[in-house]
């Protein structure tokens, strides 16, 4: 059996595009039977360095993590601004945007994915600044994008 383009990785989350985060929350808080998540607003460009589609963008979202034994569920809100989030809610609607996986690194597995037809989306930097992401395309053969996530190693 060959490798997968990711590195037989971990999925992290399932991540959701909503246009009432407070009302996703509830529904999902709910459905799962755990606690309502704080939503939070993700950082401005001078610290998230966010770029969609090549472009610099000052696209912000509102975001709720909740947690479950086994994956965790992202809720996201975007803004109007251009950015993957705005761009899937416009034209696909509500609605799974990504499965993300957890690699060891990006610079490594995104030429893979590059090669293999699935281009960069959106890149960016964790609010917290201990990590970076890329949104991968991949709607068109799985109906969802792909997030790489990269924690960043402390230096010990």
């Amino acid at each position: 059996m060959a490798e997968s383009l990711l590195g037989n990785r971990n999925i992290n989350q399932l991540a959701f595009v909503v246009k009432d985060i407070e009302a996703a929350n509830l529904a999902f808080t709910r459905l799962l039977g755990i606690k309502k998540a704080e939503p939070f607003l993700t950082g401005d460009s001078s610290v998230s360095k966010v770029t969609f589609r090549g472009v610099p963008t000052e696209s912000q979202s509102k975001l709720a993590f909740l947690n479950t034994p086994t994956v965790q569920f992202e809720l996201i809100e975007p803004d109007k601004n251009p950015g993957t989030m705005r761009e899937f809610l416009d034209e696909v609607g509500e609605g799974i945007h990504h499965i993300a996986f957890d690699v060891d690194s990006i610079q490594k597995r995104l030429p893979i994915m590059e090669k293999n037809g699935y281009p960069a989306l959106q890149t960016g930097e964790f609010t917290s600044s201990d990590g970076r992401y890329v949104y991968v395309d991949t709607l068109d053969d799985h109906k969802t994008l792909v997030e790489l996530l990269e924690k960043v190693r402390s230096q010990e």
